[in-house]
């Protein structure tokens, strides 16, 4: 039992490490004038958004964190 609560414990600090390194390989969200400038390139652009590294990378952080949420479900569960 204790090294089952061992595997998913390093489980857990795995998927922490790699959401946070997901998260921060994203670009951030324009802001102020060129937010607004850049905003028709975008809009012109988003029938490809499924295809760019940023979608890509935010379907990662979605089912990252949900792992993250049963792994800890599950530590809670033995705990």
């Amino acid at each position: 039992m204790d090294t089952l609560k061992l595997i998913i414990t390093i489980l857990q600090l795995l998927c922490g490490l790699a959401i946070i390194l997901v998260v921060l390989f994203q670009s951030g969200k324009s802001a102020g004038l060129s937010g607004a400038i850049g905003g028709v390139a975008d809009s012109f652009l988003a029938k490809n958004k499924a295809k760019t590294m940023d979608a890509k990378l935010a379907r990662a952080t979605k089912w990252i964190g949900a792992l993250f949420l049963i792994l800890t479900l599950v530590l809670l569960i033995l705990g």
